[in-house]
């Protein structure tokens, strides 16, 4: 039986409260497909039982497991090229010449998912700038699910994950086998830091990041959302770094200080003042 109107806008309020994630009508159908699950797991008969549960208890992990279990988790190691390319050839050239004196690079891969993200930019540092290896350079992976923090911390993949955009070479060098998975070698795994952290929270941090990744999340909140999240980061970020969105995102009519800027087939995008 299809979901009350009453319970598809309730769940839409408290996702939208909990995660900034906007469920349009049109996605209603997600909801019970990826809250029945949820239901039955905190022993529920189904969504409109589990709505109803919501609405009686305040119970916050419950409120969490509903919020995570809408949160879209595709990733994939240096999924969409072109960004990594650019770090390579010109970004990461560029910054080691301007931050030569202090030596530190600080990188952030915000709703980072499982991490493969992080770690394509942990394998790109290691494997194409050796010069770096007496560098002080962290990589910050944040995301809203704390199963997916806990996974980055691990940095284990199955066989289906690194099929998906990791060169052989790499997984070679930079992986070893943990009975039919894989795990990352403690090198790699020790450059990145996972945290939990709900975008459409007011987060702070005082980190000044060089290279922001955010890409195809922003697409999930409405205007004053992406505005309100824009502003953090462009807080977060060094005056002359730089910010990649996923390719199909854009921050026309948006009111945030960025400027966009070409860097070979890659657009990025710059901080102003």
């Amino acid at each position: 039986m299809a979901l009350a109107e009453s319970d598809i806008q309730y769940l839409q309020k408290a996702i939208a409260r909990g995660s900034g994630n906007v469920i349009r009508e049109h996605q209603s159908y997600l909801l019970e497909a990826r809250l029945t699950p949820v239901a039955q797991a905190a022993g529920l008969d189904d969504v409109h039982a589990l709505v109803a549960e919501l609405q009686r208890s305040a119970d916050r992990k419950l409120q969490e497991a509903v919020v995570e279990a809408m949160t879209i988790n595709e990733t994939s190691f240096f999924r969409d090229m072109q960004p990594f390319t650019a770090l390579q050839e010109q970004v990461l050239p560029e910054l080691i010449d301007r931050r030569k004196t202090r030596r530190q690079l600080s990188v952030w891969s915000a709703a980072s998912s499982s991490g493969q993200e992080a770690y394509s930019i942990a394998m790109l540092i290691r494997s194409r700038f050796p010069e770096l290896a007496d560098w002080r350079v962290s990589i910050l992976a944040t995301d809203l699910s704390e199963e997916m923090v806990k996974r980055t911390r691990e940095g284990v993949y199955s066989q289906f994950e690194v099929n998906r955009g990791l060169p052989a070479s790499m997984l070679v060098k930079f992986f070893e086998r943990q009975g039919l998975n894989w795990q990352a070698r403690p090198e790699i795994r020790q450059m990145i830091h996972a945290e939990k952290m709900n975008l459409a929270e007011n987060w702070r941090t005082t980190a000044r990041h060089d290279i922001v990744f955010i890409r195809n999340v922003l697409i999930y909140f409405d205007v004053p959302m992406k505005e309100t999240i824009l502003r953090r980061v462009h807080q977060s970020m060094q005056p002359d770094g730089y910010l990649f969105l996923g390719g199909g995102e854009t921050l026309l009519q948006l009111d945030v200080r960025f400027e966009r800027a070409a860097v070979g087939n890659a657009v990025c995008f710059r901080p102003t003042s």
